[in-house]
């Protein structure tokens, strides 16, 4: 089975570029002003117009009104919303046309032994009409944190498809896939921070991208797929 791959946080032409030349599936733009890799609505558009076929823009908000979603997601043919904040069941459909917009709703799963008191099987009920839920996580703020969760305490059935993110790179995705794939109707991965690039004193450059790291990520996963 085919692992699909959504690389995100992207804010450069070449990342983009970059990305697809890798094999991405899915290409996401965060537009929560507050997170260091933040575009604006018409930035993202701008971005989105370099993908060729069958590569999906994703658009990540934070808490932001119908409204809003509902004005960037115009902007952006074809895209897929991301929900990553305390939005309810019913905000997601009045923020994607009652669900005629595909949207991922984000489960922030604590770490450690907590994770154990998270209850996906119910949440993926609560919002069964996401087209999946992506797993990140819990971390203090919002948009992704690029911390691991435990995947081993997930619940070994869970009847959604899920999007696997969290602190992965081209070294733990392998075994990332190999514990969640499993445990759900199929498996997609997530990776921002994990293909960023780093200065010279090492920090990373948030927002840009190593496009050997993202080569280097997507070989990781098509090598667990094998």
């Amino acid at each position: 089975m085919r692992t699909r791959i959504k690389i995100c946080g992207l804010t450069r032409e070449q990342d983009v570029d970059a990305a697809v030349a890798a094999g991405a599936d899915a290409i996401g733009f965060v537009l929560y002003p507050k997170s260091p890799r933040a575009v604006t609505p018409q930035r993202a558009a701008e971005l989105a117009k370099r993908l060729p076929p069958f590569i999906t823009p994703v658009l990540l908000f934070v808490n932001a009104s119908a409204t809003e979603v509902i004005a960037a997601s115009a902007m952006i043919a074809g895209a897929t919303i991301q929900f990553h904040g305390d939005e309810s069941p019913r905000d997601c459909l009045d923020a994607t046309g009652n669900g005629a917009r595909p949207y991922l709703r984000a489960a922030r799963i604590p770490l450690g032994d907590d994770a154990q008191a998270f209850d996906l099987v119910k949440y993926a009920h609560d919002y069964s009409n996401a087209q999946a839920i992506l797993l990140d996580a819990h971390v203090d703020g919002y948009g992704g944190g690029g911390k691991t969760f435990n995947w081993s305490l997930l619940p070994p059935s869970v009847n959604a498809h899920l999007v696997l993110s969290g602190g992965l790179t081209s070294a733990n995705v392998g075994d990332g896939i190999t514990s969640v794939r499993p445990r759900c109707k199929t498996l997609a991965v997530d990776v921002s921070s994990g293909v960023e690039a780093v200065d010279a004193q090492g920090k990373p450059l948030k927002g840009i991208k190593d496009p050997e790291k993202i080569r280097q990520f997507v070989a990781a996963v098509r090598a667990a797929d094998r």
